[in-house]
């Protein structure tokens, strides 16, 4: 997210085109302007373009475009670092920035005013004699699908090797012509020695795609030092006696306004068939697609007639005889035309013989890619290519395929998994009509096949839900999308069922059986019961405990899940509806996963019995095998889903270097995509990046290609990649224009006019220990009146990062620090952390500050806003601090720190029974933290965290300085303030903890928070005999609630500001600015508030503010999410044991249960919590049959139980909140670990067919000693 609305990147303009009206104007200051003589002109006129449209009225409205020409803009611009030969002519203007090797380098455009300039550019990158070297013209399509090939640069010390390797073995076959040689001397180091980047492609670029302009912007400001690079390499080389380096070179030609490349009047549109289908001469015939598509193609011949009249001017004394210029296009019909519109043979120059004689090749980029690698079989390459057709086979027509369909050949001929997306123009009349509504598709985070779109519905914003793969129609989570809503009767009736926390596991599901029926509309495949069964096996995978429900659309976003279909307003539904077109797709991301492949010998017939057609290999037996396994009723499936997914879709290609293969991501979000590659088996068992390119209808998957790997698969540091990647956590170096914005090295800490010097205070921190980012301090005195002064005093980060500057958008964007078990990746750079903004002991720190004067009865009396200096007197950990709280009143005489913190204490002891009285609630979380090896840094045990009376001391002055300062703000900026809401649950949420605990004897009421504190608090009473018990009510009430929301005042009415947990009016975040960018905010708000700053202009735009309360929601929610990730990954490394799981390995443990699965035809089964470690998983009852009579099935207790066949007498039962043991190990399967949690005990449930001697068969579950007596355990069975 981009926090502040920026211009656009003008700074470019000198570099990919000159000023459109004045050659002396632009668009930097002048004294960066360096004095340089204006450039004659030898002409300069316009271009008038007419077009004709036809209006909303039906009207023909025609309209004209001037564009001026000019014959001085050379061979385009390159940009090189200044003071590099970049200063003549036009290269002193037009400057800018970028970072190289993490320095700012000052780039400055030169013009290739002259076809020898350009010459030397290409040669010198390859000294080579009898070398061919490549100019490569882009176009759009290009610049959109393939920047990773773009991208590519060979590393140095791949290529050194390989030149070693053939001098060793004496290969001199590169300096005959006359014989072919596999592995030249000269190595491909990218696609071409040069590649053109026309105006016309990148603007159409930036106006289709700003992600992936922006990416190319960068490319050809990095490749701006590459000259010098290859300059200082090619000395160095020649020194020893090798060739030049060869670095990646590229030019902006501005073809808009170049008189060469211009489309004049009469010319004939695409075609002769055009012509036959009414097209007449001249541009206003034709569309600007293909005028663009002609302007591209003019550029390549431009070139290609410039190098030839110069190298036939040379003739045999020229280095690198040999030049090609290729234009790379993934348009069939570009292509062709390419082709068709150069000179006939009759007319082509006579020695023209070595380019066949053309001045151009028209090239798709897979044919040029493969063209590098078989005269350079070490170059890796094509697996970076994106792929437009999901099996080899004939090219899909034009019709189908369209102007942007991308790729060089599809899969025409095929039957269409999916139905057809509409046309634009037919979108367009239907958006305005309304028949359809436009918004983003969000997939759920556990399938890709079900989603919601927003649409607007009068002032409200509508969630409209999204089931099956026919009506998700191949969007993918982010696509801009059109859909059309379904006949009201196919809505679904009332909310969704039950929280994502509290029902774990339990309940008949969500109903989408049952709606797939009524609606009759589609069948259900053996993927789709393949794509349900691995939804639901990484659903019940044991792992980290979760903390609170997933938020809901309407906490989240303001969104409503349901509408009234009815006049009184009484009837709710959620709309439903089918997506019809695809506006814009989301394709720019890359996915972690990994591949997943079959042996295909051992599941498929013999080869002689089948024969694979041209289009598309036999589908391998083991996919029929699985879905003729599943028709039969109470069997479980055997295979994985992801081997019968890779056994239908893996497949060789005809070229017998590249094969289909599977790509898995770890998102859920996201489908199986398929990948073209040529290094499968290097691939088994790593985890890599995977983009994603098209999605035809006749494929079942969208398709895409390889980007990266990042490691093997299952190990510490990969895995870390994995989640930071999958999370989208920022975790890039800070730039060098960040770093730029910070205080010298030499900088000091003084007071400063405006700040309250306060370093006369007894100010200390309480922390954990360890802590280095201390954002907060305390101080308590008392006051000559009898009262008391309480400061908290919060590090004054805007003092240093001030709004706008490129420290605050990097903060802005990144939005908090994420917190791994092993490191932490923060918001803002290491010196403010760590070091000025850290409110250390015993140095000077600016604060602001909070000052209240109170009662010893914890009364306020005032309170006031300063921006201040402190002087930390000491740095105190909670275990320190605790101790000062238990020190006898007689040892604290003159011991400053003592007093201060037990009169701390003493009011945070009532400010907190205040809040309980109000209603505020008291929850439980189930985590857990590592000990960590020193040196490896792989945990070595589990222990829980030690809450003491002072963390709940610093807790307390936190919550009243956030409430405080919340209610500053509100007062001065009532619709612009930063705020955080909880908001209260909704019933359903809590329906499945409220129907378990009756079976407890417990009531819960959720009225209101007060009331659900005090039926908490009530429980405490009834569990006494098992304190974790009514731990455990409060983890899984906390997950009945949607986690609190950052959002700006003006959205939401002030009834909805309302905190449920903490039952405050408003509050806001405000002690943490050094790893939350929300505390920056307010700050701001703050000191605006208190006149010590103007408020930032950004800060008044509610639109802005609105995006930057989603952007902080949604970094705050992915940093929690890959710290438990992160913690996952850890305590399978514990479980895992050996070398890596120091201290770890194999543990048994008791488990509290949590859910109890009692459908019918449902697998025996139940969620367990295990406290010692905070993991929750699934254990499955495999010993017992789906259908075995003796199984014991009562919803109505939550209960499973298994009865004794000939008497009918309950052997062995559990129910919801019953302890159990279980044993929790690790198993490792092809792409992946995962936690195992098997029971142990009742042992009759892990294992039926025991002997009866070996058990006691009362109700209850029992135990054998280890000196074989039977020892019972009673357990409370509910009436």
């Amino acid at each position: 997210m981009a926090p502040i609305p920026t211009p656009p990147d003008d700074e470019m303009m000198a570099v990919h085109h000159p000023d459109d009206h004045d050659d002396d104007r632009d668009c930097h200051d002048d004294h960066d302007r360096s004095p340089v003589p204006t450039p004659v002109l030898t002409s300069l006129h316009t271009l008038p373009t007419r077009r004709y449209h036809l209006t909303r009225r039906g009207k023909i409205a025609q309209s004209t475009t001037e564009r001026y020409l000019r014959d001085d803009l050379g061979f385009g611009t390159v940009l090189v670092p200044d003071g590099n030969g970049g200063g003549r002519g036009r290269g002193g203007r037009g400057r800018t920035d970028a970072t190289i090797a993490g320095k700012i380098v000052r780039l400055v455009p030169r013009t290739l005013g002259e076809v020898s300039s350009l010459w030397e550019l290409l040669t010198r990158r390859n000294d080579d004699d009898g070398g061919t070297v490549r100019l490569a013209v882009v176009d759009t399509n290009i610049l959109l699908h393939h920047m990773d090939v773009l991208e590519y640069l060979r590393d140095d010390d791949d290529d050194d090797d390989d030149d070693n390797d053939e001098n060793e073995n004496g290969n001199d076959d590169a300096t005959n012509p006359s014989k072919p040689n596999p592995h030249p001397r000269r190595r491909h180091r990218s696609i071409a020695d040069a590649i053109v980047v026309p105006q016309t492609a990148l603007e159409e670029c930036r106006h289709r795609s700003l992600v992936m302009y922006r990416r190319i912007v960068d490319l050809i400001r990095s490749s701006g030092d590459d000259a010098t690079r290859a300059d200082d390499k090619g000395r160095k080389q020649k020194k020893n006696g090798g060739g030049s380096g060869s670095e990646r070179c590229f030019i902006v030609f501005a073809d808009v306004h170049h008189v060469d490349t211009q489309i004049f009047h009469g010319w004939k549109g695409e075609s002769k068939a055009d012509e036959e289908e009414g097209v007449e001469d001249g541009t206003t015939t034709t569309t600007i697609n293909d005028e663009n598509d002609a302007r591209l193609r003019n550029v390549a011949r431009f070139y290609g007639e410039a190098l030839y009249d110069y190298r036939r001017r040379r003739r045999t004394g020229a280095r690198n005889a040999n030049a090609e210029v290729v234009f790379l296009t993934d348009d069939a019909q570009s292509r062709r035309l390419a082709s068709s519109e150069q000179p006939p043979p009759d007319e082509r120059p006579g020695d023209a013989a070595d380019r066949g004689g053309l001045y151009y090749r028209a090239r798709s980029m897979r044919d040029h890619v493969s063209l590098l690698q078989k005269e350079d079989p070490s170059l890796t390459l094509l697996d970076l290519v994106a792929q437009f057709h999901s099996a080899p086979g004939p090219p899909m027509s034009e019709g189908i395929r369209g102007k942007d369909g991308g790729g060089d050949d599809d899969s025409g001929g095929r039957a269409a998994c999916y139905p057809p997306h509409l046309s634009s123009q037919t979108l367009s009349r239907g958006l305005q009509t309304n028949r359809y509504y436009q918004g983003i598709y969000r997939s759920d985070r556990d399938s890709h096949t079900e989603g919601y779109v927003t649409i607007r519905r009068g002032e409200d914003r509508v969630a409209v839900v999204i089931r099956g793969k026919a009506d998700v129609n191949r969007a993918v989570d982010g696509d801009i999308v059109a859909i059309e809503l379904h006949s009201v009767d196919l809505w679904l009736g009332g909310a969704r069922n039950g929280g994502d926390g509290s029902d774990s596991g339990g309940g008949g599901g969500d109903g989408d059986g049952d709606e797939e029926k009524e609606r009759g509309s589609r069948s259900q495949t053996a993927d789709d019961r393949n794509e349900g069964h691995d939804r639901q096996t990484k659903k019940d995978d044991a792992g980290i405990a979760a903390d609170t429900a997933e938020p809901s659309l309407r906490d989240a976003e303001n969104i409503a899940e349901e509408v009234a279909v009815d006049d009184e307003g009484e009837e709710l539904r959620r709309p439903t509806a089918k997506i019809v077109g695809i506006i814009r797709r989301n394709f720019h991301k890359n996915y972690c996963g990994s591949i997943c492949t079959i042996a295909v010998s051992a599941a498929a017939p013999e080869e002689d019995d089948i024969a694979p057609s041209e289009t598309e290999l036999a589908r391998p037996a083991a996919a029929a095998a699985f879905e003729s396994e599943s028709k039969m009723e109470g069997e479980r499936t055997t295979m994985h889903p992801h081997d019968v997914i890779a056994a239908k879709h893996e497949r060789e290609h005809p070229d017998g270097v590249t094969s289909t293969v599977v790509f898995f991501p770890i998102d859920n979000r996201i489908p199986p995509i398929l990948l073209r590659t040529t290094q499968r088996d290097r691939l088994i068992g790593m985890r890599i990046l995977v983009s994603m390119d098209s999605w035809p209808a006749e494929s079942e998957y969208p398709l895409g290609h390889y980007v990266k790997t990042l490691g093997v698969t299952g190990t510490k540091e990969t895995e870390t990649q994995v989640l930071l990647q999958e999370f989208r956590i920022p975790c890039e170096p800070f730039p060098a224009k960040v770093l730029a914005c910070l205080p010298p090295a030499d900088y000091k800490i003084e007071l400063e006019p405006g700040r309250t010097d306060l370093r006369h205070l007894p100010v200390l921190s309480i922390d954990p220990p360890g802590c280095k980012d201390i954002d907060d301090a305390l101080h308590c005195i008392e006051l000559p009146n009898g009262n008391w002064q309480v400061g908290v005093h919060i590090a004054d980060v805007t003092h240093y990062v001030e709004a706008g500057t490129a420290i605050d958008l990097e903060a802005a964007n990144r939005s908090t620090s994420t917190y791994l078990v092993n490191k932490r990746l923060d918001m803002l750079p290491s010196l403010l952390t760590t070091d000025l903004c850290s409110l250390k002991g015993n140095v000077d720190r600016f604060a602001f500050s909070v000052l209240w004067e109170v009662t010893p009865e914890a009364e306020i009396v005032n309170v006031d806003f300063k921006k201040s200096i402190i002087h930390s007197i000491a740095a105190l950990t909670y275990q320190q601090a605790q101790a000062l709280i238990d020190k006898p009143e007689k040892d604290c005489k003159g011991d400053i720190q003592a007093g201060a913190v037990k009169r701390l204490a003493k009011l945070a002891r009532k400010f907190r029974s205040r809040r309980i009285n109000a209603g505020a609630l008291t929850l439980a979380s189930p985590e857990v933290k590592f000990v960590l090896d020193s040196e490896s840094l792989n945990p070595t045990d589990v222990q829980a965290y030690t809450l003491y009376e002072a963390n709940a001391l610093v807790e307390e002055f936190m919550l009243l300085a956030n409430v405080t300062v919340a209610k500053k703000i509100l007062r001065h900026y009532p619709t612009l303030s930063i705020l955080r809401r909880h908001p209260a649950p909704n019933r359903s949420m809590f329906d499945g903890l409220i129907q378990k605990a009756k079976t407890r004897g417990i009531s819960i009421c959720i009225d209101d928070s007060k009331k659900l504190a005090d039926s908490l608090d009530a429980a405490a009473e009834i569990t006494s005999d098992d304190p974790y018990l009514n731990q455990l009510l409060r983890i899984l009430s906390t997950r009945c609630m949607s986690p609190a929301q950052y959002f700006c005042s003006g959205e939401y009415q002030a009834k909805d500001w309302h905190h449920y947990g903490l039952a405050a009016p408003v509050y806001t975040h405000f002690t943490s600015p050094i790893r939350r960018y929300a505390d920056v905010c307010v700050h701001r708000l703050l000191a605006a508030a208190i006149g010590v700053a103007p408020l930032p202009v950004f800060l008044s735009s509610k639109s802005y503010l609105h995006d930057l309360a989603a952007n902080m929601n949604r970094r705050h929610r992915a940093a929690q999410l890959a710290g438990r990730a992160s913690v996952q990954l850890h305590t399978l490394i514990f479980f895992a044991g050996g070398d890596e799981g120091e201290g770890g390995g194999v543990k048994e443990e008791d488990a509290y249960v949590l859910d109890v699965e009692t459908a019918s035809m449902s697998e025996p089964s139940f969620t367990v919590m295990v406290p010692r470690y905070g993991i929750e998983g699934r254990v499955r009852l495999t010993k017992i049959a789906i259908n075995d009579e003796c199984l014991v099935r009562d919803p109505e207790n939550h209960r499973l139980g298994y009865k004794d066949a000939a008497t009918g007498k309950i052997m062995a039962s559990v129910s919801v909140f019953d302890r159990v043991r279980v044993r929790i190990w690790v198993r490792s399967t092809r792409d992946r670990k995962e936690l195992v949690v098997d029971l142990l005990e009742p042992k009759i449930l892990a294992n039926p067919h025991v002997k009866d001697d070996d058990v006691d068969t009362e109700m209850g579950a029992s135990t054998v000693t280890s000196s074989g007596k039977k020892k019972k355990k009673k357990q409370r069975i509910s009436k």
